[in-house]
Formats: C-alpha cells, structure tokens, sequence
C-alpha cells in the first residue's frame, strides 16, 4: 500500500500544488488540509480534501490527521509549520510525547526539541555559528536604543527583521541610521486591525488577528548585510541525515525582499556542508530549505535564514541525487526509487507562475528551462484565470500579447 502524505497548507499559494503534483509521481498517495479553492485541487495529484478553517487551524489539522492517518505530514507554508508545532504541544500535554500525533508529527518534522529554535532568528543563527557554519553577524533586538547601538557597533547597510513573519514580508534592508529606525518601530509595531482583518477573511490566515487585538509587539533582530547574490537550497532530510538537495543561485525575485522566480542551478560544498551540519544538529525530517548570500568576489557562502518547510523549488527533478519527492519517498516507504532523467539540462530555471507573472516578457521564459506543468492544463488554466482576475486591463493585455513567447497555454 501506497504510503500517504498529508499536505497542510493555509493559504492559496501555487507551489504547494506543484508540491502535490511531484509527491504523487514520486509514489505517495496525496491528500491535503488546505482553505477552499486551493490550487492543488485542479491537479490529478489530491485524493481527498480537508477542510481549514481559519479560526480553528490547529483543530483543522488535527482532524486531518486523524481521518487521514498520514504516514506524513508534509507543511506547504511557514503558518503551517507554526500550527503543526502547537499542535504537537497541545498533543503532547493531552495525552503524551508517545501518542499517534506526536509520533506523526516527529517523524514528519524531525525532533520536536528543534521546534523552537527554527522559528528564532538569533537562536538558529547561534546554533549555526556553534557548528561552523559561515554566518553574518546577527543579534536580537529590543528597542531602537539597542538598534542604534548594534548599528554603531557592525556598520550599515543593515537587515532588520521580525520574527514569526515569512515570505520577505518582515524584512527590511535599510542604508541609513534614520531609514533602520523607522523601518524597526513599523516592524516591531502591532498588526493594524484592517489589514489583520482583511488578511484573516480574504487570505484565511489569522495570524496577526491575535497580535492586534491584544497589541502584541514583533520581537525583532538586525544581521549584518553581505554585498552579493542570494542563493538558495531545498533539502529533503530523513532523521537528521540529508537524502536529497537541490543549490540555486537567485537570478531574478519579485522584489527586494520577495520570493524568486528566476534561479540558476549550482553546486557550493558549502552550502552543502552547512546544510548537513544542521540537519544534522536539528535532527530534522522531512523537507527544508536554507537561504544564503554568495559574497561578491569570495564567493563564500553565508547562512542567513532556514525555511521549516518546502520550499518553492522543492518539486525539481534533477536528476539522481537531485529529486527530493523521490528520496523522501524511498525513505518512508524503504522501497528503491528508480531515479527518473532531470527534467532539463539548463542550469537557469523560469519557476512558472512566478516569473510569468513578474514579467510575462520576460526573455528568461523564453531562454531559459520554463517550469510550465503541461501535464496539468487545469492548474495552468487556474493559474492564467487568476492573473487575469486581479490584473487591470492593461496588463491584461500585455499579458495576452506574450502567452505565446512565454510558453503558457491561453486560458
């Protein structure tokens, strides 16, 4: 029998069903807790979906998981993870560190001592100094008289950041004394009750209702900014050993501190190194992705973020060694995966939908590998009809001129 993994996601983001679609070839029997209209349900990949309801997500996942009884719970986002983690506390209290749900998650996430620290900037940059692990200066903040003081004591530019916040959305580069301080005091800052509404009913995610409400201020940290080209890594890991990973180099992202949606395929032994140190030390499981900036002219490679979680290039099949569904696979099922032939022999990859809706005249969609899953024309058709939806005419237009070049089906 098919062993089954359960895909937990809040919120309507693409790659989590590309995620879905490559689970499903690799050998699993996918089913997913996900909000209505989730984009995985327009693939052939989910058998069966559970409901999420925004203001009962622990519940939601718990329920999941008991009808689903996954062999693996796989998290598509980071409020996912954060949910799975409380979930295990819960859990854990109730009826004990030995029960079905604890053993579960465990196995999925990897042991439940790490919970705490991925989710803390400082602590996880800490723990990576202590295995050697090249890393920028980075400290925790709490007011902006610290702030000054760290800015005296390491220099600008500067990266300011909240935790608990994902996405780029909580991160700022700032060049000046005056643009860190302001850039600080709106971070630190509690949710605006409007926007923490509107991201509670349209997005259905009620993160930062409970921080508005109660006025709950972000705790924050500042690392020291390296000049150079951000890279990134996606890592399948099975107790605590590293089993597949994929290395890119950051070619093009939405914005500044946004997701990427051009990426060139690389090898770093650093970043593999660092990767194994930490899964390792973290004894994780399942599947993660580590952020780093390669400096101009050294080329060396400093950590500077870990993703609990898939991440947007997680669905790759690159090759032996380089297909992380497959070797997650193989390590809960103990079956031998027949590796499968690399997708594409270019190193530059254009992730569909991101750098279609960047830019739909983009020449990378053109010159370079474009992810479009054809074998999925109803989540390429889902696709098309959203950008459509929410763009204005004008860019609908535009749109309509390139599909063609882009190499996007017309919806």
């Amino acid at each position: 029998m098919k062993p089954t993994a359960l895909v937990a996601t809040t919120y309507k983001w693409y790659p989590t069903a590309r995620l879905a679609v490559a689970l499903a070839k690799a050998g699993f029997r996918v089913e997913a807790v996900c909000p209505p209209g989730h984009p995985m349900f327009k693939t052939s990949a989910v058998r069966e979906r559970n409901s999420y309801h925004v203001f009962s997500p622990a519940d939601s996942f718990a329920a999941a998981i008991l009808a689903t009884k996954p062999d693996l719970v796989i998290p598509g986002d980071d409020i996912a993870v954060q949910h799975l983690h409380r979930l295990y506390e819960v859990k854990r209290r109730e009826e004990g560190p030995g029960s079905d749900f604890c053993s579960v998650l465990e196995r999925s996430l990897g042991s439940a001592q790490s919970f705490p620290i991925v989710y803390s900037r400082t602590a996880f940059m800490d723990l990576a100094r202590e295995e050697g692990v090249r890393v920028p200066e980075t400290a925790a903040l709490s007011t902006a008289n610290e702030l000054r003081e760290w800015i005296r004591q390491n220099g600008l530019p500067a990266v300011i950041k909240a935790n608990g916040t994902s996405g780029g959305e909580g991160v700022r580069i700032v060049q000046t004394q005056e643009d860190a301080e302001r850039e600080f005091l709106r971070l630190q800052a509690p949710p605006v009750l409007l926007r923490a509404l509107k991201r509670t009913f349209i997005n259905q995610n009620a993160t930062l209702l409970g921080p508005s409400i109660l006025r709950k201020r972000f705790n924050m940290s500042a690392q020291k900014f390296v000049r150079g080209s951000e890279a990134t890594s996606a890592v399948a890991c099975w107790k605590g050993r590293v089993i597949a990973s994929l290395h890119f180099e950051v070619m093009k992202k939405l914005d500044v501190t946004g997701h990427a949606t051009v990426v060139r395929r690389i090898e770093n032994a650093e970043m593999t190194e660092s990767a194994e140190k930490l899964v390792r030390r973290l004894n994780l499981s399942g599947l993660c992705g580590f952020d780093f900036m390669m400096e101009s002219g050294t080329r060396h490679a400093y950590l500077i973020e870990i993703n609990p979680r898939s991440t947007q290039v997680g669905h790759l099949a690159l090759g032996p060694g380089r297909n992380i569904p497959a070797a997650l696979y193989a390590a809960v099922s103990g079956e031998m995966v027949e590796e499968s032939a690399a997708v594409t022999e270019k190193d530059t990859i254009a992730l569909f939908p991101q750098e279609w809706l960047r830019d739909s005249a983009s020449p990378y969609l053109r010159e370079a590998y474009h992810d479009v899953p054809w074998d999925e024309p109803e989540l390429i058709r889902a696709c098309i009809r959203e950008r459509k939806k929410r763009a204005p005419w004008w860019v609908q237009r535009r749109t309509q001129r390139h599909l063609s070049t882009a190499g996007a089906p017309r919806g």
